[in-house]
């Protein structure tokens, strides 16, 4: 596994259980680090820029999620959802088809044969739209 396919892991799986257990993520990533699993730098760098920008993410998540909400969405796709959009809208140095397919990749091991699909829809019109405002 490529060492940012593992850090985006560890970015969905704070996210994840900050989600679950109503926590921040930062204090979720401080407490894994406390405990000698030191996520790598690029996980910090995605959890943070999530927290910074999780309303206007989930704002265009929400807006784009026909039928759904994202309160309504399964824990895990959120998180997984989350950190894609943030690389698609903030991260100039990761293609959005790169963030798509890590995001499907990730539904497909993490969530339900529903959420692939759901997943790379969704954060294709997100990275569509991102294309048409640039």
């Amino acid at each position: 596994m490529s060492s940012r396919r593992m850090a985006r892991r560890r970015a969905i799986d704070v996210l994840y259980q900050a989600d679950v257990t109503e926590r921040g993520p930062g204090e979720v990533l401080a407490e894994r680090d406390a405990l000698q699993r030191t996520a790598p730098e690029y996980t910090h760098e995605l959890v943070r820029g999530v927290v910074e920008r999780v309303a206007e993410i989930d704002r265009l998540l929400g807006e784009h999620a026909e039928g759904w909400t994202v309160a309504r969405m399964p824990a895990v796709d959120r998180a997984i959802l989350r950190l894609a959009a943030y690389e698609i809208l903030y991260r100039d140095d990761v293609p959005d088809a790169v963030a798509i397919n890590e995001a499907v990749e990730a539904a497909k091991e993490l969530s339900t044969e529903a959420s692939r699909g759901f997943v790379n829809g969704l954060l294709g019109k997100i990275a569509q739209r991102e294309e048409e405002t640039a």
